[in-house]
């Protein structure tokens, strides 16, 4: 296993270097100007020619993409164009806002999903298996930004109108006054704020795993092992979580590295929504503000989570299965 990890990471490397290139290109070829920030009326020419040559969007493409590369990747991800301060702070900032939901919603879907699943495996064709398809074809077909809406119109508008006791906090990740609050109250304050987030993305996701757990479950109990393990007098509990659902979750090990993408394009909308202090909003705000360093940091780091989750994937295909060697 060591071995072929160390394989993957060394195969990693090229990819890396691919996205980091074409991150740089598409980025500085979008039309705009960064300097557009500082276009102000009576401003000189001479101040805005300066402007760029601190920038260094004076210098030819080439030359600004092998200065970006070789800082890049020594740590230094250079200054933010709107911020005025150090890009690496910015991302420590905001990047543990964005795990903690990303984390949290990763979690959920795949437990909520591979249950779900399982229950409409082992009651097939009856109501509990009817109710649960339309409803998860229900949440499946829905995009996420209009369900987040949906859901902080009914259960923190409304709740609060109505007077009802479950209200829960629409915006931002801590309430104002979360200085003043004990450790147990900031803990639930977090809690509150992140329940509907987390509930945007995962109700959508989880759906689908759902739906392609059944499937997976429903082909594998119909397998000869399966009803070898009934006949020898197992318990219904066994056979379906021991021998059935274990070797139904290797093609659903392989939606994590599919998914991450999928988590983190859809965490950009929800953070916007949902004002959540994460680097999907910040991402939002840099291509408004045509911010390259902050633009190109933040989406290099998204893609390279996107690598070391299907590599995690692969290594999780060995835990589900110990047929499945690598070394």
């Amino acid at each position: 296993m060591g071995i072929y990890i160390a394989r993957r990471l060394l195969g990693a490397v090229p990819l890396v270097l691919g996205i980091a290139t074409i991150i740089f290109f598409v980025v500085n070829l979008a039309p705009g100007d960064p300097t557009a920030l500082f276009f102000q009326q009576g401003v000189p020419p001479e101040i805005l020619e300066q402007i760029r040559r601190n920038f260094g969007l004076d210098q030819p493409l080439h030359i600004r993409y092998w200065r970006w590369m070789i800082a890049f990747f020594t740590g230094d991800f250079g200054y933010s164009f709107a911020h005025a301060r150090p890009v690496i702070d910015i991302i420590r900032e905001t990047l543990p806002p964005t795990l903690v939901l990303a984390g949290s919603t990763l979690v959920l879907i795949f437990v909520s999903g591979v249950v779900v699943g399982v229950l409409q495996a082992v009651r097939q064709h009856r109501p509990v298996d009817r109710v649960l398809s339309v409803v998860s074809l229900f949440f499946y077909s829905m995009p996420s930004f209009w369900l987040g809406l949906m859901l902080m119109l009914l259960f923190s508008l409304k709740a609060h109108e109505w007077g009802l006791p479950f209200a829960l906090p629409p915006t931002g990740m801590t309430s104002v006054d979360y200085e003043f609050m004990t450790f147990g109250e900031r803990v639930v304050d977090r809690l509150r704020h992140l329940i509907l987030p987390v509930a945007t993305l995962s109700l959508v996701m989880a759906a689908g795993i759902a739906r392609y757990t059944r499937g997976q479950m429903l082909e594998v109990i119909r397998q000869d092992y399966i009803r070898t393990a009934r006949a020898k007098g197992l318990p219904e509990g066994r056979v379906v979580m021991k021998h059935a659902l274990r070797n139904s979750l290797l093609p659903v090990i392989t939606l994590l590295g599919l998914y991450l993408p999928l988590l983190f394009s859809g965490s950009v909308f929800v953070e916007v929504i949902f004002s959540w202090p994460g680097m999907g909003r910040v991402i939002v705000d840099g291509i408004f503000q045509r911010d390259y360093p902050l633009v190109m940091a933040t989406s290099f780091i998204f893609a390279l989570v996107v690598v070391i989750g299907s590599l995690v994937a692969d290594i999780l295909y060995a835990v589900a299965d110990p047929r499945i060697r690598y070394d």
